[in-house]
């Protein structure tokens, strides 16, 4: 038989308390102290309290009709060496074009900081948007030679990071599942029966994603034998990929075109007669090139969900334990990799 639901009021009752205080404290609300707000939560739990999921939806939906009359504002700071150069960079700006469309379809108005304003500091711009009544911020687009903590009073900020710069503090984190994609291209690769397989990246941009590129393209090299092993070629490098290309005679690459057109052409390869190539930043869906494409938009979609998620139940501050959402890439079969003639496929490990 169902247990009549525990309401607030009864809570109330047990704890001495207003009703409003009890909505408070389960709300995590600052404006109670901690130890009032985790001796009303203990006490909910004890009584056997459990939200009704219909109620806060009505909340949610109230409060997002309140705030496209007059929407609060997100902060979307960003560390790039110029105020919109990343703008210019592959993957920032579809973050804050698909930060900005979920932002506005919650009700929200996203306002974009620059953390390298002169004569802004941390601190201070912390005070701007606690000032502002701003206490939603994405922390975006940072470029990995600053990898600082950022010191703002977190307590008053729910926040989000995109990517893994800065390192410190550790918010929750959205990014692309770059161990995922360049997996999948492997797999894909190695499933159309090729295998000496290269890959090229710049090696400040596998920095940026904490090595997880070279991590999945060297696990996913244990399906071969030892002699078709290649280590990454990473940019920059002391032998020019021309030589590299000549010396280590891949059958099939993987990374960015524009990491590697021009030598293609120098050396005269013809893709995929002579090589056949995989982008891991795929942009072109004509259908000649295949690879992955990075879910850029989404991310920074997620971005936004999850921020609102903290501020609709006042999850403030740096938490104890730091999550991340991986966003998937999503394959695109193209001419650029086709099955390689007499060689039979062989699945990689996991498959």
């Amino acid at each position: 038989m169902n247990r009549p639901r525990v309401t607030l009021a009864a809570i109330a009752t047990q704890a001495g308390v207003h009703v409003t205080t009890v909505s408070l404290a389960l709300r995590n609300s600052p404006r109670l102290p901690a130890a009032t707000r985790e001796r009303i939560r203990k006490l909910a739990d004890e009584l056997g309290y459990a939200p009704d999921p219909m109620l806060q939806a009505l909340v949610a939906y109230r409060g997002n009709t309140a705030a496209r009359r007059s929407p609060p504002t997100l902060a979307y700071v960003t560390n790039w060496n110029t105020r919109m150069g990343w703008r210019e960079v592959t993957a920032h700006p579809d973050f804050y074009a698909g930060a900005e469309t979920r932002a506005r379809e919650l009700g929200y108005h996203l306002e974009h900081f620059w953390m390298r304003e002169p004569g802004l500091t941390h601190g201070r711009l912390s005070r701007i948007l606690h000032t502002r009544g701003i206490n939603g911020v994405i922390i975006a687009s940072h470029v990995r030679e600053i990898d600082v903590a950022l010191q703002f009073d977190w307590t008053r900020f729910a926040a989000v990071k995109i990517d893994y710069f800065p390192h410190e503090p550790q918010l929750p984190l959205v990014t692309n599942d770059q161990l995922q994609i360049i997996r999948l291209a492997m797999q894909k690769v190695l499933a159309a029966g090729y295998r000496r397989i290269g890959f090229v990246i710049d090696e400040g941009w596998d920095i940026t994603v904490d090595h997880l590129w070279r991590a999945g393209y060297l696990w996913e090299q244990q399906a071969l034998a030892p002699a078709d092993r290649l280590a990454p070629y990473l940019i920059p490098n002391r032998e020019p990929l021309a030589d590299w290309l000549r010396r280590t005679k891949p059958d099939a690459v993987i990374g960015k075109a524009e990491f590697v057109t021009a030598t293609f052409k120098e050396l005269g390869l013809r893709i995929p007669k002579d090589l056949a190539f995989v982008d891991i930043f795929l942009d072109d869906l004509s259908g000649k090139t295949a690879g992955v494409v990075q879910n850029h938009n989404e991310v920074g979609r997620l971005a936004v969900e999850l921020l609102a998620g903290q501020l609709q139940q006042n999850k403030y501050g740096v938490p104890a334990i730091a999550t991340t959402t991986y966003v998937e890439g999503t394959w695109r079969d193209g001419h650029s990799l086709p099955p390689r003639p007499g060689a039979a496929s062989t699945p990689a490990l996991g498959e």
